[in-house]
C-alpha cells in the first residue's frame, strides 16, 4: 500500500491534481481521504459561533481520527470516514466506508502540519500556485460552495486564509518530497506522480 499526501495552500489546485491522479487507476485500487472530512464537529455551538471558526488552523482538524484511520487502512481494515458540511459546520450522521486498497491519497491544506500524519505519508507533495491565482479560486469557491458573498469572501481571505497560510501552510513546503508549481496545470509533474503511483499498484 502506498500512502500519498497532497498538501498546499487554499486554491492552489490540489483538488485538480488529486482528480487527475485518481483517474489513472480503477476505483477499487485508489481511495481518497480529504482533510476537510475531518474537521471537528461543531454541532454543540450556536450558529453564530460556528461562523467564527477558523478552518485554516491546525486545531480545527481532528488529526487523531485521521491518523487512526490511515493506520487502520495500512493494517487492512476498512474505515468509516466522516462527512462534513461547511454550511452547517457539523458532521453528518452518515459516514463513507473506505476499504483498504493499493493507493491512499490524503489531501488537504494542513496535512503536513501534523508530525504523526507526516510519518505515515510515503510521498509528500506540496501543490503551489501564485497568490493571485489562489485568491481568485478561493473567492469563487467561497461564493459558490460556502454561501459567502463577495465582501465576506474577501474579508475571510484577508483575516483568516492569508495569515494562516503564511503561519502554518507555507512553512510545510519544506517537508515535501515533491513540489508542484502551477498547481493542476503542471502536466509534467502530474505525469511523474502518476508514474510513481502506478509502480506501486499490484
Amino acid at each position: 500500500m502506498l500512502i500519498v499526501g497532497i498538501a498546499g495552500g487554499s486554491g492552489a489546485g490540489k483538488s485538480t491534481v488529486v482528480r487527475k491522479l485518481m483517474s489513472c487507476l480503477p476505483n477499487d485500487k485508489i481511495a481518497l481521504l480529504p482533510q476537510d472530512n475531518y474537521y471537528r464537529d461543531s454541532s454543540h455551538l450556536p450558529m453564530a459561533e460556528r461562523q467564527k471558526l477558523n478552518f485554516d488552523h491546525p486545531a480545527s482538524i481532528e488529526f487523531e481520527l485521521l491518523v487512526n484511520h490511515v493506520k487502520q487502512l495500512i493494517e487492512g481494515k476498512p474505515i468509516e470516514m466522516p462527512i462534513y458540511s461547511y454550511i452547517t459546520c457539523t458532521r453528518a450522521k452518515e459516514t463513507i466506508t473506505v476499504a483498504p486498497c493499493d493507493v491512499i491519497i490524503v489531501e488537504g491544506i494542513l496535512i503536513l502540519t501534523d508530525e504523526h500524519l507526516r510519518q505515515l505519508l510515503q510521498i509528500k507533495v506540496f501543490v503551489d500556485a501564485p497568490p493571485d491565482d489562489r485568491l481568485i479560486r478561493i473567492i469563487n469557491r467561497d461564493i459558490l460552495e460556502r454561501g459567502r458573498n463577495l465582501q465576506e469572501a474577501l474579508a475571510h481571505y484577508q483575516n483568516r486564509v492569508k495569515p494562516m497560510h503564511q503561519q502554518f501552510i507555507a512553512p510545510t513546503k519544506s517537508f515535501a518530497d515533491i513540489i508542484v508549481p502551477q498547481g493542476g496545470n503542471n502536466q509534467v509533474a502530474i505525469q511523474v506522480l502518476s508514474s510513481m503511483i502506478l509502480l506501486n499498484v499490484q
